[in-house]
């Protein structure tokens, strides 16, 4: 038996030597490993390996043979001479091209090629982030020779240059792709789809903001996602022009929009918003990845369609899919509008007790609501408000539980627009776009209530909703879980 123990003791210490020793760092390897590189700057190294000369010039051409000198530890990812040879010249004839180009091959810390991350995004002197798969890759460009260290960093030889990539937002503003799609997502940079919007543009024009302008001043950009940002991932469809027109058409029943001047088509302008909007997705969705369906951050419910992808283009920060069409069901396109009871905007009405209250339904689901019971004033009213309402007919439910009292059942109404008033001490709304009759709030009914239907002839915010308490005579409360607008199609 002791014998037998020695043995595994043995066995033990083996493996925990082996352990150590696999375990150890590149970084701290490098020492005294007989490679005279070690004792130079990552520039002077580069400069000092023959497959790399060429390299080495733009580094002294574009300043960064300095940066790679300084005391700070670097990565480079180094092209070979004979992939230099294939960069073009509208990149080493360009001084600025050429610096974005070189920039592009270094980052911060050192990156051996033996990692524990198999896939690893890395920030590039560009701001861009290239993919560093497994030991062998970076980007889309192999690595023939790894892990050569300097006195401050490491360098990977590889087989091909690592030309910056355009981002989906660079791309959408280059040549290639106009398209009226496009045409029209560079014209949020001028108009604004909501008043805020404003906003950006005011800090953008008094402090300037360089590559950020289009971030802070583009209503897309601001309101649905950041194409412009290269630290997330984005999947974006740009329909070619009969496909978006199509889509487009669709929706201009439902955004009818008033302008006071005659030249601006307000309708088109917010018809084509709400068709663009959900054709961006966060995350990069490879063709091998994408699903039947995607759902936009507005939770839309769109189609994809693989048949209907023209042209897959890979960039720095996702993918672009130019789409012969993406064609959205008009049921899924048209959001239902729910606004939660415990969202009031404010009340009318002398203070009173007001609870804001968690609660379980019958099957056990918890839910927020919002309840005043025995409000000391007539007619006490939660004012609530709408955003991005369509011009159509909408059927109106309200979920309202009175679980509080059966002797005295309690009235209440729903005020669609119209205007707070003063009349001596005391506020109302009135000149209601549509006022809804007093409906009796029944014991413990957790189930939605048809209240009745509102047409909105032109799209846009309801900024007034008013749920109303009925006559002090009548009423000991006033409730509601939440409001719920749904769009009827035409």
């Amino acid at each position: 038996m002791i014998l037998l123990k020695n043995k595994y003791r043995r066995l033990f210490a083996s493996v925990l030597t082996l352990a150590i020793i696999s375990c150890s760092n590149p970084w701290d390897d490098r020492v005294d490993n007989g490679d005279a590189n070690l004792g130079v700057t990552l520039d002077e190294a580069i400069t000092n390996t023959s497959e790399t000369s060429e390299f080495a010039k733009l580094l002294d051409q574009t300043g960064y043979a300095e940066v790679l000198a300084a005391s700070k530890t670097y990565t480079v990812f180094v092209p070979n001479n004979t992939a230099l040879a294939a960069v073009g010249s509208e990149i080493l004839n360009n001084p600025e091209a050429l610096k974005q180009f070189v920039a592009n091959h270094i980052t911060l810390t050192t990156y051996s090629s033996v990692r524990t991350n198999q896939e690893e995004r890395i920030k590039m002197f560009t701001n861009k982030n290239l993919i560093f798969k497994g030991s062998t890759m970076i980007d889309d460009a192999t690595i023939v020779s790894a892990d050569h260290y300097a006195a401050n960093g490491v360098f990977h030889i590889i087989d091909k240059a690592l030309t910056p990539k355009l981002n989906i937002w660079q791309y959408v503003n280059s040549a290639a792709a106009t398209t009226e799609m496009t045409t029209y997502l560079r014209s949020l940079k001028e108009f604004n789809i909501y008043q805020s919007d404003s906003i950006g543009k005011a800090v953008s024009e008094t402090n300037g903001a360089g590559y950020l302008a289009d971030s802070l001043t583009n209503s897309y950009l601001k309101n649905v996602y950041n194409l412009n940002n290269e630290d997330n991932l984005y999947t974006l469809f740009l329909m070619e022009d009969a496909g978006y027109t199509a889509e487009v058409n669709k929706m201009k029943p439902y955004l009818i929009k008033t302008s006071n001047d005659p030249a601006i088509d307000s309708t088109a302008i917010y018809s084509k918003y709400f068709t663009v909007r959900d054709m961006a997705f966060h995350g990069k969705y490879e063709l091998n990845q994408l699903p039947a369906t995607l759902t936009s951050r507005f939770g839309v419910v769109v189609p994809v369609d693989k048949t209907q992808i023209v042209q897959q283009i890979n960039l720095s920060n996702g993918i672009v899919y130019i789409m012969k069409r993406v064609d959205v069901e008009l049921g899924k396109r048209l959001l239902t509008t729910r606004i939660e009871g415990e969202a009031n905007r404010g009340y009318i009405g002398s203070r009173t007790r007001m609870l804001y209250r968690d609660r379980r339904d019958p099957s056990g689901v918890l839910f927020n609501d919002l309840m005043v019971q025995a409000p000391n004033r007539d007619k006490f009213t939660f004012t609530y408000n709408a955003k991005d309402m369509y011009s159509t007919t909408y059927k109106v439910y309200w979920r309202a539980v009175n679980d509080r009292t059966t002797s005295s059942l309690f009235q209440q109404q729903l005020g669609i627009g119209g205007v707070i008033e003063t009349v001596g001490t005391t506020d109302n709304v009135a000149n209601f776009d549509k006022l809804f009759p007093l409906i009796t709030v029944p014991f413990n009914n957790y189930d939605e209530v048809l209240i009745g239907e509102f047409t909105k002839d032109t799209a846009g915010n309801i900024d007034l909703i008013s749920l109303i308490g009925g006559p002090t005579t009548a009423t000991s409360g006033l409730t509601l879980d939440y409001l719920k607008f749904v769009p009827v199609l035409k």
